[in-house]
């Protein structure tokens, strides 16, 4: 059996909803197939710089999965759908389009930190998750 490609999702380390959206993803991925990166880490940063080159705006979460960074909605569907079993579901949200799925995720975003909060730093990921996170 080959190991599945990963995937790397980075996050702003900062906010407490990402850091929420960190920890469902750990728990929901079974076979092991995403790493993780705060977007204020060395890694992020340059994700965040390749995004960039590629036209890509970098703010809240990004995914890069088979050589391509998404962002904003299409980063959570890809997320959700590579979690398998019953998040595949959320492939019916493909039926929207884009910028529609991104005027929720956008006003989601805007508004995080007054709803969730803000961290002073970055989580520090637990010793039997620290091979999963990027520095």
């Amino acid at each position: 059996m080959t190991e599945p490609q990963r995937s790397i999702l980075y996050f702003d380390g900062v906010c407490n909803l990402c850091d929420g959206v960190v920890q469902f993803v750990i728990k929901r991925d079974k076979r092991k197939v995403f790493l993780f990166a705060s977007l204020q880490s060395e890694a992020g940063q340059k994700a965040v710089d390749e995004a960039a080159q590629q036209g890509i705006s970098a703010d809240s979460v990004v995914l890069y999965k088979n050589g391509r960074y998404y962002i904003k909605s299409s980063a959570v569907l890809h997320t959700l759908t590579e979690l398998g079993g019953m998040w595949k579901l959320a492939n019916i949200a493909w039926v929207f389009p884009r910028v529609l799925r991104n005027v929720i995720y956008d006003w989601v975003a805007r508004n995080r930190y007054r709803w969730f909060g803000k961290k002073d730093s970055c989580m520090i990921p637990t010793p039997e998750l620290k091979s999963r996170f990027l520095d």
